[in-house]
């Protein structure tokens, strides 16, 4: 009795901890394929459906083992994409290009329409129609009923574009090429969630009311993926380096720098960012915080003669994690769902940002309209930097409305002016500033990049890159929205105007010299893999 007890409670706990380590994406089960080169796949309220143009069937199957229930010939001679419309199948026929109406139980082919487009592929019912895809014209398609054309067209979210499900709210797409799944917006086609492929050739996906599933190609195996739980983000791709941060003065001229303050910005932990240690050199230093709570190293020299060398060096071992934030819109709340603190203290005005200004207050209010869900808000005004600014570096950093109605900016000038329109809008916004590793793991970086921060209830500190979102494909748009690479030593978290920074980061200096003495400041990131 004993024995099964502690039994029971071994089972209990690896469930849990199974559900605890959970996240979308997961896989929950698999079982095999019915077949060598399954395709399209749907539920019909109880079952799997799996479409195989080998074997030219449609197979039903149990979804809790994978069983084969029953099988009927494809109406076709290729059958791709499936779908369910809560009383019949549909099957999207690549070579002859029609879609089926199909009776589930006998096979019989009870209407068809012609694809608008050559080249047909995933197949989904939304609760009223058909979508389908084109993996050549990535594009992906509501159709008519009636004749099979076209009403709404949106672009595939990668390179070529396979199964598709519907949720209730969101399209999902299978990538093959990216091994990715996508939650799209159905509406703008923007991608919301990208989740990795369980394999490595995914086709079809089904949506049983709870669970994504999805069938690859190579593998020949059927996956029940988890579609959301209480996960906010996953980590990946750890990367262990000593990141050395040197900010060197040198003095020539005829006289002296009487007084030199060097600030070098200190990197905390973060939930993708955990610090080994810290070192600083030479030792007398200092360690300030500004308004934004930003640790700062203050490093003091006086009357430094001509032809001095100054270095002052941050030594930081740490484990970088790439960071993929699973953003369901539903779950940001509204604005009123933001502390207040955050809310007074990263909606305020600053010089760079001008959000009292009347060009800044009457584009925020055309962009964001009358939405109220920060996800969207921010989405909103991403899209809009997106599509109206040009990254160019023109010198400077100038004010947002100087920068958005020349058009162009750097990538500090795309945040800040996000950051302003966000402000104006209400929505808690800041920047980040960072180290970057450039190309191979030992790398120079004196070039460092700066992107904005959003507030989101539920999710808190979100990164969302502007500069970033200029890109023809809206998985690649996504990206620069929650997700990070393992690149970024994040050093600074600044809401504006600093009293050691100012509206740099990384770094700062203030000094004083004598008449005819001239200072160059050379500040750069090395980067080493660590080896522990």
């Amino acid at each position: 009795m004993l024995k099964k007890y502690f039994f029971s409670v071994l089972i209990t706990f690896i469930f849990l901890c199974a559900a605890l380590s959970a996240h979308p994406g997961k896989v929950v089960k698999k079982f095999p394929a019915p077949h060598s080169f399954s395709t399209g796949m749907t539920f019909d309220g109880k079952n799997l459906w799996v479409a195989d143009y080998k074997a030219d069937k449609l197979f039903k199957l149990d979804i809790s083992s994978g069983e084969i229930l029953s099988q009927i010939p494809s109406p076709g001679f290729w059958p791709m994409g499936l779908a369910w419309d809560g009383k019949y199948l549909w099957n999207v026929d690549s070579k002859q290009k029609k879609i089926f109406k199909v009776d589930s139980k006998t096979g019989a082919i009870l209407y068809t329409i012609d694809t608008p487009s050559d080249n047909p592929d995933g197949l989904v019912w939304d609760g009223a129609t058909l979508w389908v895809g084109d993996y050549k014209k990535k594009k992906i398609m509501k159709i008519d009923l009636s004749d099979g054309t076209a009403v709404q067209t949106i672009d595939a979210p990668a390179s070529y574009p396979q199964g598709l499900a519907f949720d209730g709210k969101y399209l999902w797409c299978a990538d093959r090429m990216k091994d990715e799944i996508y939650m799209i917006d159905p509406n703008s086609g923007e991608v919301i969630i990208i989740l990795k492929s369980p394999g490595p050739y995914p086709r079809g996906l089904a949506w049983d009311g709870k669970y994504i599933w999805n069938v690859d190609y190579q593998n020949d195996e059927i996956y029940q993926l988890v579609r959301r739980d209480d996960d906010l983000y996953y980590l990946e791709d750890t990367r262990k380096a000593k990141i050395t941060f040197t900010h060197e003065v040198k003095i020539y001229g005829k006289g002296s720098l009487k007084n030199l303050n060097a600030y070098i910005a200190v990197p905390e932990n973060m939930p993708q960012q955990k610090i080994l240690s810290k070192t600083f050199s030479p030792q007398d230093y200092s360690i300030k915080k500004d308004r934004w709570n930003q640790p700062i190293a203050v490093f003091n020299y006086k009357n430094i003669q001509s032809e001095a060398v100054i270095q002052s060096i941050m030594e930081v071992e740490a484990e970088i994690s790439s960071i993929r934030y699973y953003i369901f819109p539903d779950r940001c709340g509204t604005i009123a769902d933001i502390p207040k603190d955050i809310r007074r203290l990263y909606t305020a005005d600053g010089s760079k940002y001008m959000t009292a200004d009347p060009y800044i207050q009457d584009l925020a209010k055309k962009i964001v309209g009358d939405e109220k869900n920060p996800y969207r808000m921010a989405r909103k005004i991403f899209d809009y930097l997106r599509n109206t600014l040009e990254y160019k570096l023109e010198g400077g950093w100038n004010v947002a409305p100087v920068v958005l109605k020349r058009g162009s900016g750097s990538c500090s000038e795309y945040t800040l002016s996000f950051i302003a329109l966000a402000r104006a809008a209400g929505l808690p916004a800041r920047y980040v500033g960072s180290i970057v590793v450039r190309g191979d793991d030992a790398s120079f970086d004196d070039v460092f990049h700066r992107w904005a921060e959003v507030y989101l209830p539920n999710y808190g500190w979100i990164p969302i890159d502007p500069s970033g979102g200029d890109k023809k494909l809206s998985r690649d748009r996504a990206m620069n929205i929650g997700n990070l690479s393992n690149r970024f030593l994040i050093t600074t978290q600044g809401g504006g105007d600093s009293k050691y920074l100012g509206w740099y980061y990384n770094y700062n200096q203030e000094y004083e010299t004598d008449a005819q003495v001239e200072v160059n400041i050379e500040t750069f990131g090395e980067w080493q893999p660590l080896n522990k």
